[in-house]
């Protein structure tokens, strides 16, 4: 089972009460691919500079990501640059250098047309209809979105959204997508718009699955309650900015390991989702997600079913 991942490889600047880095590896196919690459096969599809090394590069292949849908062109990578010092549940953008990520569009490799599954992360929603439209045969896809992609190219990010299965954003992000302050009401109307489930993102407090009645089509008829999935209480923060798509990484890779989607399996995939971006946190940049082993990530795991036990 491979998933294909569309999205930005980059890198970060990042500010948090834990110290300072000027620059490390990220972008969300990074942290997306790292994840899950705990889970089953990987390929990306992305785009880089002459800055981006091949020390950079064998950080994913030393996962086993397939990196071959990598572009790399002349110019400089997508650099990031923000701040957690006042929110470590928001960062204040301190510079964004598109780079080469400005006139980026997606090959497909012959290779990656037999992929599975598929997942569009953050990008123009005129791309991701595009790839969407290039890989009919895959079993799932979801996809992310942000604030800047719902208020200012609302036609095209709708598009997108009727050719998806699942969709994953946070809860501000939610909100505005629906224009409704309250979160059931907004599932709903999201829900109304295309994605079969939506899996809403709350940062250090979990996240929430809503669902439609199309989200399990191999299962009987029925009405599927909200689920909400827990966080891991931390004592210490060190860096935010792969949480959330760490969060996905961990959730589509342990849906694409199992061999069919059913509601058990969507909130297991929630748990992992949230262990995977437990462990992000932890160290800047990717350096915690290279680190890890499936042991780890079962123990923890264990702690996340432990939060949610009632006798």
């Amino acid at each position: 089972m491979a998933i294909l991942v569309v999205g930005s490889v980059a890198f970060d600047g990042i500010e948090t009460p834990s110290g300072k880095v000027e620059r490390v590896l990220g972008g969300a196919a990074t942290y997306f691919s790292l994840a899950a690459s705990y889970f089953t096969d990987v390929r990306v599809i992305g785009v880089v500079g002459e800055d981006f090394t091949a020390e950079n590069e064998a950080v994913l292949t030393n996962r086993g990501i397939d990196t071959l849908g990598i572009e790399h062109v002349e110019g400089k990578s997508f650099f990031w640059a923000g701040s957690y010092m006042t929110n470590l549940n928001e960062a204040q953008t301190l510079k964004t250098e598109l780079n080469v990520f400005q006139s980026f569009t997606p090959k497909i490799p012959a290779a990656y047309e037999d992929s599975e599954f598929l997942f569009l992360a953050n990008i123009d929603p005129v791309l991701q209809v595009d790839v969407r439209a290039k890989m009919p045969r895959v079993k799932l896809v979801c996809g992310d979105t942000m604030n800047y992609w719902i208020n200012d190219h609302r036609a095209n990010l709708e598009k997108m959204l009727k050719g998806i299965d699942g969709l994953l954003i946070n809860d501000t992000e939610a909100k505005l997508l629906a224009k409704d302050s309250n979160l059931v009401l907004a599932a709903k109307k999201i829900l109304a718009l295309g994605p079969k489930s939506l899996v809403v993102k709350h940062g250090e407090y979990g996240a929430t699955a809503f669902f439609s009645d199309r989200s399990f089509p191999n299962q009987p008829k029925q009405v599927f309650l909200p689920f909400r999935a827990p966080a891991l209480p931390l004592s210490e923060v060190v860096d935010p900015t792969g949480a959330g798509d760490s969060f996905a990484g961990g959730f589509f890779g342990y849906i694409a390991s199992q061999p069919e989607l059913t509601p058990s399996i969507f909130k297991k995939a929630m748990f992992y989702g949230g262990v995977m971006g437990s462990f992000a946190v932890e160290k800047f940049g990717t350096e915690r997600l290279q680190q890890l082993d499936r042991k780890e990530i079962e123990e923890r795991f264990a702690l996340f079913r432990e939060l949610s036990h009632l006798e």
